[in-house]
């Protein structure tokens, strides 16, 4: 039988990049040490991306090519899901249109909440099938705090499997052990941290060397034989970790500290994303994640490994910095801003409405003529084709990944938007489909007709009074084609 591995992979970072810089000149004044810290920039998510939206689209990507059909669970890892009763896995199953049957499974309340799914489920993969990790975390910090320049939003996403992987799994050991090196209490928005020695020296120091040297003896190989190492930790604490252990500096791989930062629950399998894009065939690569306690894995690269990269670098690069620190945190929610009397609308969802149309709203679905090919959405019984007209010939046809263009665009600032202005027009998909939508990522006096389109999987609205989400499609351009 062959061992459990990764066939495929991929990370996701929002767009938006703010520079560290930025933050200190802005809140140095509370917190002089921020100066010192000012190198590089961080993500952080729009108003309409959270952490289901992220594992979306870190999802959609390592799916690129792959046969959905035989999936057989999906597992979303966060720290932020934004719903406390609602089963986030479930909205992201449906976005990614898998079938009912798959079982989902949310894993939170630990920044290694990733790893642990990814040795609990190698351990119990039965031959044949195939599971979905994904991981996403939007946390939020206090304005002038250490953890605001540490920070980042971004997804990782993996699909393991037996068959033809880009990297095999030779084992895994974990330690669970309640040391707090930070926490935040159900219902609120920010993590308590203690201090950085107690925690390198108590938690990294002591519990990761102890693990590493467990996994190493149990899979039989030396520490000279490894190849790459993850420590999602600081490029200080992996020096010592990585001198403690007899690891060579060259092996320790890049934290992204300086492109995006701490993402969080996904950091683990976003930094091996990195290295799986850098790795070549052969090669031994150390898994570490960390919180209140760690994981450790060993890896090995195969032939295969060259043909799955690409994501996480094309996603770095497209970015767009934001100078204004305001405009950061009112993005971050952590602004209240007075919209005036044009933002003062109920928002309430028709919950029956929205579970009839559910294959619409979630995984894009519309229709497509069995007689004349055209395609259209909303499905509907008649084909809208002038020239076809027949009824009840649709099947069902998804646009999420299906080519589209701008065909007409309004810049509206006068009606609401959380990030002003409203940008929406409409949308024409290749096989003749027009719709009416709001566009994401898109700045003013971007767009022009006939530029080309992709699809994103974005909040819609937000009910502030019932503190419920809703989750739509949105167009954005394709940059870098024309």
């Amino acid at each position: 039988m062959s061992p459990p591995g990764i066939i495929a992979y991929a990370g996701y970072v929002p767009m938006l990049r703010i520079a560290r810089a930025c933050i200190a000149d802005a809140m140095a004044w509370a917190n002089p040490s921020l100066r010192q810290r000012g190198v590089g920039e961080r993500s952080f998510c729009n108003w309409d991306e959270d952490s289901i939206t992220m594992a979306v689209e870190a999802a959609r990507s390592c799916l690129a090519g792959q046969d959905r059909d035989d999936i057989t669970g999906l597992s979303l890892a966060s720290t932020t899901l934004p719903f406390a009763d609602r089963d986030n896995a479930v909205i992201v199953a449906a976005a990614l249109g898998l079938d009912e049957s798959v079982r989902c499974s949310n894993l939170t309340s630990s920044q290694r909440a990733a790893t642990s799914a990814l040795g609990a489920l190698a351990e119990g993969m039965q031959t044949g099938s195939r599971q979905l990790l994904t991981a996403a975390d939007r946390r939020l910090a206090k304005p002038a705090s250490d953890a605001e320049m540490s920070f980042g939003h971004g997804a990782a996403c993996v699909l393991l499997g037996s068959d033809n992987t880009v990297a095999d799994l030779v084992g895994s050991e974990t330690l669970n052990r309640d040391l707090v090196d930070h926490y935040r209490a159900s219902g609120d928005s920010f993590d308590y941290g203690f201090e950085q020695r107690w925690v390198r020296d108590e938690g990294y120091l002591k519990l990761i060397p102890k693990l590493v040297a467990k996994v190493l003896d149990k899979t039989g190989i030396s520490i000279d034989e490894i190849d790459h190492v993850v420590f999602p930790c600081s490029t200080a604490v992996a020096a010592k970790l990585a001198a403690t252990m007899g690891i060579s500096p060259d092996c320790v791989s890049n934290n992204l500290a300086a492109s995006c930062g701490d993402t969080g629950a996904a950091h683990p399998l976003l930094m091996l994303c990195d290295v799986l894009d850098r790795a070549t065939p052969g090669q031994t690569v150390l898994l570490v994640g960390f919180g209140q306690g760690a994981d450790a894995f060993v890896l090995r690269t195969t032939d295969r490994v060259a043909g799955n990269r690409g994501a996480l670098t094309a996603s770095l690069a497209r970015r767009r910095e934001e100078p204004n620190y305001n405009r950061f945190l009112s993005l971050c929610g952590l602004l209240e801003t007075d919209w005036g009397h044009r933002a003062e609308h109920d928002k309430r969802t028709a919950m029956p409405t929205a579970y009839r149309k559910r294959d619409a709203l979630a995984s894009f679905t519309g229709g497509k003529c069995g007689a004349c090919g055209a395609i259209q959405f909303p499905l509907t019984p008649v084909c809208v084709n002038p020239d076809c007209r027949k009824a009840h010939t649709q099947q069902p046809f998804s646009f999420a990944d299906q080519p589209a263009r701008v065909k007409t665009f309004t810049e509206d600032w006068l009606g609401f938007s959380p990030s002003p202005p409203s940008i929406y027009g409409n949308v024409a998909f290749d096989g003749g489909a027009n719709i009416l939508m709001e566009f994401a990522d898109t700045c003013p006096g971007e767009l022009e007709v006939g530029m080309p389109l992709s699809m994103h999987f974005r909040i819609k609205d937000i009910d502030e009074r019932r503190h419920f989400r809703r989750y739509f499609w949105k167009p954005a351009p394709l940059r870098g084609v024309t």
